[in-house]
This record gives structure tokens, C-alpha cells and sequence, in this order.
């Protein structure tokens, strides 16, 4: 990795926080990850150490106890030391995320590259909170992020070309494939993937088959690797959710309105695999629908 962009800071220690902070430890990178849970911070030591170890085994990483040092947690921005590369993958709500890079433009060095892991929010909007546009950019990584090889990166309004050259070569650098999308919301992969989920949702509400048949017939027709409804709760329904409301008050189309279905599992608190049940119970050793 270019040393220029060698010191990171990871906000969030969720499943994707974990995972960007996973890859960038594998370049050779030195990350803070900041959360304010510390059970969240400590089940992301915890995941990255055993993604790291595993690496390790397959001679992707050469030396799995000096990369795991150049882990530290924090439980806030300000207590974080500065950086280059400042990575925000907190949850997906407009308000929170511009709170973060309100923090991030106080406290980071003037030369700092600031990306958002948002999977549909505008990049120009986040943007425009700070005090350098120029430097905000949004690094899309895909779930989970050590084995997806594509990540979206998408310029806002005022996002310097300076800024697109550094995230592109952030992302080859990471091993990832970067691909350009323009600020319109879902960018690329979510305006095309949660209508599918929503309508595979759609499906299921309608009767038209069951939760496993809807995704076998997805899988073997379609060769999908996994069926929508499965995907649906790797991903947080809440999350699906979100982005479709990101979608439908961006274009104003009825096509994008979520299906209640969707809002009533979200209001009872049936997230997918993180609640341990959505479309599928995971309480059990074996899924179930």
C-alpha cells in the first residue's frame, strides 16, 4: 500500500467496519476502529483476529501477529489518533452519518482522504457538511467485504479528481476491483438489487410460493449464489428498508415504495441472521424458513 494512505480510521464496528478493517490490515495498513459500544468493538477484535489467523494459514498474510497489532479500538473520533483515510460504516441514516463527518472534517489532517461505505445515501449531501467537499468520496464495499472483490466509488458534485485517483487506488491496492457510479441514490448495485429483494418480498406477500421456494428457484434458474430472501437477511432487513426509502423519496416513484411486509418485519424486530430471525430463523443449527 502507498504510504501516503498507510493510517486508517474505520468508524463502526459493525459487519462492514470489521470487514474494511480486516482488508486494510491484510494491505498493510495501520486502523483504528472506533465504536462507542464496546461489545461491538470487542466482537470486531474478535472477528478480525480469527479472519486474520485464517488468512494467515493460507499464506495471505505473512506475519498475522504483527498485522493484528496494527489493530487498535477506540470508543470515539476524538480519541482516535489522526490519519490519511478516514472510512465511515456506520448505519445506514442520513442524520448519523452527517454527525460522523461533521466529527471527521474537525478532527482529521487537512490532506485526509474522507470515504462513507454508504449504500445508497448521497455522497454530495455528506459532502456538504464539511468544510472540503473536494475530499469526500463514497467507498461502496460489498458484504462481506474480505471475500467481495468489487467496491463501488462514487463521486459527488464537488469530489476533487484527486480523490477519485486516490479511492481507485486505494481499492486496487486493497485487492478490490473499484467500479464508478454517479451520486443518484442505490448508485448502481442497490437501485437494481433492492427493487429484486422488494419484489421477491412482493412475491411472498402475494402468495405466489414460499420463502424457499422463492429462492431456489433464483438460485437454480437464475444462478444466483443466494436466493433474495436469504440475501435479504445477510444484508438487515432494516437495512433493506432503509435504502428502499433512500430510493423511493430520491426518484419519487412508486416503484420504489417498500412492501409492507418489509416494514412489518422491521417494526417487529425481525432483522435477518443479526436478530437470528427474518425470512429464516437462525436460532436453530440448521436454517429454517
Amino acid at each position: 500500500m502507498d504510504h501516503r494512505y498507510t493510517n486508517w480510521v474505520v468508524v463502526g464496528a459493525g459487519q462492514m467496519g470489521q470487514g474494511i478493517a480486516q482488508v486494510a490490515l491484510a494491505a498493510g495498513c495501520r486502523v483504528s476502529l472506533v465504536d462507542p459500544s464496546a461489545e461491538a468493538r470487542q466482537k470486531a477484535e474478535h472477528g478480525i483476529s480469527k479472519g486474520i489467523k485464517r488468512w494467515g494459514e493460507k499464506c495471505i498474510v505473512s506475519d498475522v501477529p504483527a498485522t493484528l497489532a496494527e489493530l487498535t479500538t477506540f470508543d470515539g473520533l476524538d480519541t482516535a489518533p489522526p490519519a490519511s483515510v478516514y472510512v465511515e460504516a456506520a448505519t445506514e441514516n442520513l442524520e448519523l452519518k452527517k454527525k460522523i463527518f461533521c466529527q471527521i472534517d474537525d478532527l482529521a489532517p487537512t490532506d485526509a482522504l474522507l470515504a462513507s461505505n454508504t449504500s445508497s445515501i448521497s455522497i454530495t449531501e455528506l459532502a456538504a457538511t464539511t468544510t472540503r467537499p473536494d475530499a469526500v468520496i463514497g467507498l461502496h464495499f460489498f458484504n462481506p467485504v474480505p471475500l467481495m472483490k468489487l467496491v463501488e466509488i462514487i463521486r459527488g458534485e464537488r469530489t476533487s479528481d484527486e480523490s477519485v485517483e486516490a479511492a481507485v487506488h486505494i481499492a486496487k491496492e486493497l485487492g478490490k476491483t473499484p467500479v464508478l457510479a454517479s451520486d443518484l441514490p442505490g448508485f448502481v448495485s442497490n437501485r437494481i438489487l433492492m427493487p429484486m429483494i422488494n419484489e421477491a418480498i412482493c412475491a411472498l406477500g402475494d402468495g405466489v410460493s414460499s420463502v424457499e421456494g422463492i429462492d431456489e428457484v433464483m438460485k437454480l434458474g437464475m444462478a444466483h449464489p443466494m436466493g433474495p430472501l436469504e440475501l435479504a437477511d445477510l444484508i438487515g432487513l432494516d437495512t433493506c428498508l432503509n435504502i428502499m426509502n433512500v430510493l423511493h423519496e430520491g426518484f419519487a416513484d412508486s416503484k420504489y415504495r417498500p412492501h409492507p411486509l418489509l416494514r412489518r418485519k422491521v417494526a417487529a424486530g425481525l432483522l435477518g441472521r443479526k436478530s437470528g430471525q427474518g425470512f429464516y430463523n437462525y436460532n436453530n443449527e440448521e436454517k429454517l424458513p
